[in-house]
């Protein structure tokens, strides 16, 4: 019987195979590790390795702090304390492992949600004490949609696309570590979409990544529509080519989200206008120690070279929360996600800020690039007028900073007049709006960033940036929802930054849609009472343009 169930559109693109339901289970027998070090060095060996095999920057950053997890001291001993009053290796580590997630859901916050992350980890250390390799996700031998209660991001970040074509989860939300897999894999994807296992495992599906559709044995009339609709922004997406802009030729500079160069080559053969998020951060993950001054003007400048002559935004270290650094020595926080991370860390480790602007300033004067530097979780106009005065006092001409906090967008007309340009991350700033973080599966309808009350934000840091003459861009993962990027460009956004394969999509959206047409979309999705309702009226105005 044919059926649709609906849930949040996390990654867009139309995708239909069979459904395959995915439990993580039992997997190959392997030699048994004779103790817990050696179980927890395979598993961070494994995820090391892993990370290496990540096609994206993303999935490597997300392996690479999984294995942190994996050589934890403090896990670790107390899983060895156990082991000592006669319980079994594998029963330690589970106990070890659950009592640490319960610490830490109860401090709250992105360490609530690493608590899964520990599990996973407890697991894969619990599979190698037993002698078997944790499941693997399934191969059937034919691409197929991949329906799972959640998944780990460790087991998203090695996906095949052309073995699982889509990705249909009954947790997560929009902005969750698998959701940015999955855009930065092209991979179309529905996440919070109640029921799904149940319902869709083993029957024909069509996932509709753009409206967050799964239809599940829809009739032939429906594939056909859909089938249809899919080809047309195929051969929409492979014909338009060039600078992004509107039907009516209004500039809309397309650019790419990197964290090094081997992202970097691949946003230029894109097509990718400039770079509008440089994720310094890569440079940083897992070190105890911080990066020289010569490794840092190093990698900076192997990323700049790809893009001379054009715009290349830095986010200086954004550090903490959801990025732990072990060499800042942060310590223990009740609620990372607001307290000490961005441009907060600079006053527990001072200096660092200063040395990599000086870097980046070496790294520009060897290039010749036009480097843009950014800095993130800014929140008072006398943050944004002090890291102004850095970037410039290191011969950086251009200085900016993010909009991730609520506050700075309230404000925006105080603070963008200290600074060059602002960019929207619109990711944390949904999950400050909406007081539900990212990472909570629970609370994926929440951090749909459709919701209006996220729309306002945007559209007063856009009426701030024309009143002052400073540009506006979006590098949250919006950016790469084409309909919600005609959405935002409505709203007075002049730059979307992306995961490179999205570019295509959001560029050929644009192609098809004049100025006026993206601000009266905008107007209904800010006039709808929820994200669903936003995104179906402003879906009807676009698509039917």
């Amino acid at each position: 019987m044919s059926r649709t169930l609906t849930g949040v559109a996390a990654s867009p693109g139309l995708a239909a195979a069979p459904g395959v339901r995915w439990d993580a289970g039992e997997g190959v027998a392997v030699e048994p590790a004779p103790d817990i070090q050696t179980a927890a060095r395979r598993v961070q060996d494994d995820l090391r390795r892993r990370a290496t095999e990540a096609p994206t920057s993303e999935g490597r950053t997300v392996l690479e702090a999984l294995s942190l997890f994996a050589g934890d001291p403090e896990l670790l001993a107390s899983a060895e304390a156990a082991a000592r009053q006669g319980v079994s290796l594998p029963d330690a580590v589970r106990a070890a492992s659950g009592h640490y997630a319960e610490q830490l859901r109860a401090l709250g916050g992105y360490l609530a949600e690493r608590a899964e992350d520990v599990l996973d980890v407890g697991a894969r250390i619990v599979a190698a004490l037993e002698g078997r390799h944790v499941a693997e996700i399934p191969n059937p031998g034919h691409p197929y949609v991949l329906v799972a209660r959640d998944l780990a991001p460790a087991d998203t970040a090695l996906l095949d696309p052309t073995v699982v074509v889509a990705l249909v989860t009954e947790q997560g939300g929009p902005t969750s570590h698998t959701a940015i897999l999955a855009r930065s894999l092209g991979l179309p994807a529905v996440v919070a979409c109640a029921g799904a296992r149940d319902a869709a495992d083993g029957h024909a599906l069509v996932v509709d990544g753009d409206l967050g559709e799964v239809h599940i044995d829809p009739p032939t009339a429906v594939v056909e529509a859909l089938t249809a609709r899919a080809e047309r922004q195929r051969r929409r997406t492979t014909a338009v080519t060039g600078p992004g802009m509107t039907k009516d030729s209004v500039p809309v500079a397309l650019l790419a989200n990197v964290g090094g160069a081997r992202d970097a080559a691949a946003a230029a053969e894109s097509g990718a206008e400039g770079i509008g998020l440089f994720r310094t951060e890569f440079l940083f993950l897992g070190r105890t120690d911080e990066p020289s001054l010569d490794e840092q003007v190093e990698a900076y400048a192997d990323v700049l070279a790809h893009f001379v002559g054009r715009r290349v935004v830095v986010r200086t270290l954004d550090g903490g929360s959801d990025k732990p650094l072990p060499f800042l020595e942060l310590g223990a926080e009740e609620n990372p996600a607001l307290g000490v991370r961005g441009l907060r860390t600079e006053t527990v480790r001072p200096g660092v800020l200063e040395r990599q602007l000086t870097a980046l300033s070496a790294a520009v004067v060897r290039t010749g690039c036009d480097a843009w530097v950014m800095a993130p979780m800014v929140s008072t106009t006398t943050e944004a007028r002090w890291f102004a005065s850095m970037v410039r006092g290191r011969g950086l001409p251009t200085a900016g900073v993010m909009i991730e906090v609520p506050a700075a967008a309230l404000r925006a007309g105080d603070l963008l007049p200290e600074v060059d340009f602002a960019s929207l991350g619109t990711n944390d700033l949904g999950q400050y709006t909406m007081a539900a973080d990212r990472q909570c599966g629970d609370l994926g309808t929440l951090l749909d960033p459709w919701q209006p009350a996220l729309l306002d934000l945007v559209a007063m840091t856009c009426a701030a940036g024309k009143a002052h003459g400073r540009p506006v861009g979006v590098c949250g993962e919006a950016a790469a929802d084409p309909l919600l990027g005609a959405v935002l460009v409505g709203l007075g956004v002049s730059s979307l930054s992306m995961a490179a394969p999205a570019l295509a999509a959001v560029r050929a959206t644009l192609r098809d849609v004049d100025l006026a047409t993206c601000a009266e979309a905008a107007r209904l999705a800010r006039s709808a009472p929820t994200a669903a309702e936003a995104r179906n009226a402003a879906s009807a105005l676009l698509l039917g343009a």
